[in-house]
């Protein structure tokens, strides 16, 4: 079977709710990435197969398949065609499983996977919202309920019920959250060759500069400051410090077969190594990329301290923290250069946005392996592993 290679991978900085990414339509972000990529590799536009798009919220602007908008909203022909992905907060992380399952089994050999959310536009839970106000009513149907009987299905309870699991305190996770920002902000000189400078718009119109860092690194964040923030519950630990931001972004990466390689003649930057996924209990909901990564681990012969760097994305605190207690994984290699807590987690673009930065600390450090793993809703976690090349 022929091999994946990633080629090139690129982002956009985080926008904060309302912020400077916020007067982006979702298709028009995406397609500033797509434009990048063929900018960055040189490709023919016209040697893409197809696109495949990760995005949560596919209602309003994000909906009647954002993935075909994103590619008529840039340079790519008419010929290119384009499918979304849901599968939660892995989707775009799902779009390049998606993408390397083509290219290894044949049938493509250039594909974009990416994702893209404009929280600000579409806020999260949308399609819940609305249709439950148009009385089209809700996702938990009558044998799902009775298959759960009295469980309302909350990321957010799930994310207290992995800290009481594990033991996680508050102090635990808030000195995780000031960690994450600190490492972001020291990591930020090095995000050049990742980010696509696009234009700074907010709802008002442009603002004239560029916008190319992440709006939510707090370098002057204080573990007092992050303490003094409110609970989300009563009794609990978690608060919106020590949990992801709300953020607006898109993400993408150029996945090619061996003959991709030729026709473009580009060197890759890595190869995938393994791709899975895994679904786990939907009531804690969170804690599947424990397993996932058990799993993929003993599929892909690897053992975890063979992994030079982890991605595990930070929804929550007391998800990466629960994971490297569960694993015993070393605390340095874990979202070395922060994560969602301080980057914000835009949905639909995060799985590829955490496969943007492995794959570039990957070559910087010269580490061999990385994974990634993703925590989503309806407990699943996506798991993959590259390899630098």
């Amino acid at each position: 079977m022929s091999a994946a290679y990633i080629v090139a991978a690129l982002r956009t900085a985080g926008g904060k709710r309302a912020g400077r990414l916020s007067g982006w339509h979702p298709a028009d972000l995406s397609a500033q990435v797509i434009d990048a990529l063929l900018e960055r590799t040189g490709a023919d536009p016209a040697l893409v197969d197809d696109v495949i798009w990760g995005c949560v919220s596919q209602v309003g602007q994000q909906a009647s398949n954002i993935a075909r908008n994103a590619v008529l909203s840039s340079r790519l022909p008419e010929s290119v065609p384009g499918t979304s992905v849901d599968r939660q907060c892995g989707s775009s992380q799902q779009a390049l499983h998606f993408a390397a399952q083509a290219v290894m089994s044949g049938s493509m050999d250039v594909v974009i996977a990416g994702g893209v959310e404009s929280m600000s536009r579409v806020p999260m839970f949308s399609p819940n919202a609305l249709a439950e106000r148009a009385g089209l009513g809700g996702y938990v149907g009558e044998r799902m309920a009775a298959r759960y009987p009295g469980v309302v299905f909350s990321q957010f309870a799930g994310a207290e019920q992995i800290a009481r699991k594990h033991g996680l305190s508050r102090a635990q996770l808030d000195a995780y959250a000031l960690q994450s920002h600190q490492r972001a902000a020291q990591a930020r000189a090095h995000w050049a060759e990742q980010i696509v400078p696009v234009a700074a718009r907010n709802v008002d119109g442009e603002l004239g500069e560029l916008h190319t860092e992440d709006e939510g690194v707090r370098a002057n964040a204080t573990l007092e400051g992050i303490a003094s923030v409110k609970l989300l519950q009563e009794g609990g630990v978690l608060s919106a410090a020590n949990a992801s931001q709300i953020c607006d972004g898109a993400s993408a990466v150029m996945v090619v077969s061996e003959r991709g390689l030729q026709a473009l003649g580009l060197a890759p930057l890595a190869r995938v190594h393994h791709m899975s996924v895994m679904g786990h209990d939907p009531v804690i909901m969170l804690e599947a990329p424990i397993p996932a990564t058990q799993r993929a681990l003993a599929k892909c012969g690897l053992r975890l301290q063979d992994i030079g760097l982890y991605e595990v994305n930070e929804a929550f605190a007391s998800v990466p923290l629960a994971w490297q207690q569960a694993l015993d994984a070393d605390p340095a290699r874990l979202n070395a250069e922060g994560g969602a807590i301080a980057l914000g987690h835009p949905l639909g673009a995060s799985g590829t946005r955490l496969a943007t930065s492995l794959v570039h600390a990957l070559r910087r450090t010269g580490a061999r392996y990385g994974l990634q793993t993703m925590c989503e809703c309806g407990g699943m976690a996506n798991v993959t592993v590259f390899e630098r090349c």
